[in-house]
């Protein structure tokens, strides 16, 4: 079997051949890792590779399945991770230059429970930085393109974890979603994203941006793989004092069945139509028409505070992120920056010089922003109004679920922007996470699942499921039943469709300066 097909199958059918001893880990890695030489240098989806690392953890999964030993299903299969989750002995960054050169003493909960099911580490993948971005055109060390088209973004924050998948350098990934951050990425490159229920999956190690909002989970090529993540890298984490100490849903189970029939499935009213992209919408139509064909109910549910939304995550989110990047202060740990001509500079001097040249745009107009909405006399006005409608949302949110056992929208408005058309306008790259930011206020599951090319441009749409809390294997139930019958319709799985990214010209050079 050549490296070509190795790096294309799924991570599932990966491991099935390494049960079966067809192929080796040191084999599987040793194909990506080629992959990774061959095309990162125009899709940039990695900040760090570790090959000696991740070929070290394969052979030691070689060794032990000759042994005889008894290993994790998925032991041997390679994966990539978000660089916002920290990594024993492996650059952390989270796309900064605060954190250039950071080595963590410790593993991230998520990053321990990979090693343990013998999951061999390809390497760190780009991100906005500090999570704080739709197209990973805020990340320090330059943007993410997109593997359908390299003057396109990938999505963000974690457009390097979902490129990595969709151009094969890895068969799966980590990513982290605050408001959309995974399943976004995932509709504009064509793959599979699961946000968890908040508290399913630890957020011990994942550096916050806001913590109330931040959630790890998979990106993979499809719906089994994404369960088959789901279940390594969940459950509960003394570790982490919002981690729910109930058992993880049978995720994949409910991917392996992929039935849905009886089920009532919601079509929300807000998060449709008006806004979206012709192309998205009659994708996201005829995905709904298959649901029905397999055996689903559709039904029309309205949830009018999801209008306030947008406007309700970008008072909390900020507030919570000058909370939680008021660490980076140049004392600790980090970079350190003297302000020039002050040889007696005070530590608040020092301070601020170093977290001016530190952040980047974003970040700092995101820390003023919540800064300001936390300060005396406009507490409650903000924050505390937009924690109000943040109620208002998960109760619409419940109501909802009454009448339908799962909600569905398009993911993203649109399909992938070219690099620069919303870099200088905050309020338009907000609007991309329109229809994912509700499920993270109110700490609810979605899936991202890839509903075919818009005709307009050729480029990935992304259809959305959303489910109660700890109800995250219907998403996977919903997400199987659509994939297959689209898989049935294409007669392929849509990344066959991409274009092969060696054969595309080679972009400009990614620098600092294209991401800011």
């Amino acid at each position: 079997m050549t490296s070509s097909d190795l790096i294309r199958r799924t991570a599932a059918e990966l491991a099935d051949l390494l049960t079966a001893g067809e192929v080796s880990s040191r084999e599987l890695t040793e194909a990506h890792l080629e992959r990774v030489s061959a095309v990162d240098e125009r899709i940039h989806a990695y900040l760090h590779v570790d090959a000696e690392g991740a070929l070290a953890a394969a052979a030691d999964v070689d060794r032990r399945r000759a042994a005889g030993e008894s290993l994790p299903a998925a032991a041997g299969v390679p994966i990539a991770v978000k660089d916002v989750l920290t990594t024993k002995g492996l650059p952390t960054t989270c796309g900064s230059r605060i954190l250039e050169g950071w080595i963590p003493p410790y593993d991230a909960t998520v990053v321990r429970r990979l090693k343990e099911a013998g999951l061999p580490i390809l390497g760190k993948t780009n991100m906005d930085e500090f999570a704080m971005g739709s197209s990973t055109e805020h990340s320090a060390y330059g943007p993410t393109r997109n593997p359908w088209d390299l003057e396109r973004i990938p999505g963000g924050s974690g457009g390097g974890s979902a490129a990595a998948v969709g151009s094969f350098q890895a068969p799966w990934a980590i990513g982290t979603d605050t408001g959309g951050s995974i399943r976004q990425p995932a509709a504009v490159t064509g793959t599979v994203g699961t946000k968890p229920t908040y508290g399913g999956v630890s957020r011990y190690g994942l550096v916050a941006l806001a913590s109330s909002l931040d959630q790890a989970g998979p990106c993979t090529r499809t719906v089994l793989d994404a369960a088959l993540l789901h279940e390594i890298i969940g459950g509960h984490d003394p570790m982490d004092s919002t981690s729910i100490a109930d058992p993880l849903p049978p995720v994949v189970e409910a991917a392996r069945r992929a039935d849905v029939s009886g089920m009532r499935i919601g079509i929300v009213r807000e998060l449709t139509g008006e806004g979206f992209q012709a192309g998205v919408q009659q994708r996201f139509d005829e995905a709904v028409a298959h649901l029905v064909d397999a055996g689903a109910e559709v039904v029309e549910v309205s949830c009018p505070s999801f209008t306030y939304a947008l406007a309700t995550y970008y008072l909390i989110l900020p507030s919570e992120a000058s909370s939680n990047l008021a660490k980076f202060d140049a004392m600790r740990y980090g970079m350190r920056v003297w302000p020039e001509g002050a040889p007696d500079a005070s530590a608040e001097q020092v301070m601020a010089a170093t977290r001016d040249a530190g952040f980047g745009d974003e970040v700092k107009r995101r820390i003023i922003l919540g800064t300001y909405a936390l300060s005396s006399g406009y507490y409650d006005a903000y924050y505390g109004s937009a924690q109000k409608v943040r109620r208002l949302i998960a109760n619409e949110f419940a109501a909802a679920f009454t009448r339908a056992d799962v909600l569905i929208s398009p993911t993203a408005p649109t399909t992938a922007f070219r690099f620069g058309d919303k870099l200088d306008d905050p309020m338009a790259m907000y609007l991309n996470d329109i229809a994912t930011i509700p499920a993270n206020l109110a700490g609810l599951p979605g899936i991202s699942v890839p509903s075919g090319l818009a005709p307009e441009d050729g480029l990935p749409t992304g259809f959305q499921v959303l489910a109660p809390a700890m109800a995250d294997d219907r998403l996977y139930a919903v997400g199987a039943a659509l994939e297959a019958r689209l898989l049935a319709e294409w007669a392929a799985p849509l990344l066959d469709g991409a274009p092969d990214v060696t054969s595309l010209p080679m972009p400009a050079a990614a620098t600092k300066e294209d991401a800011r």
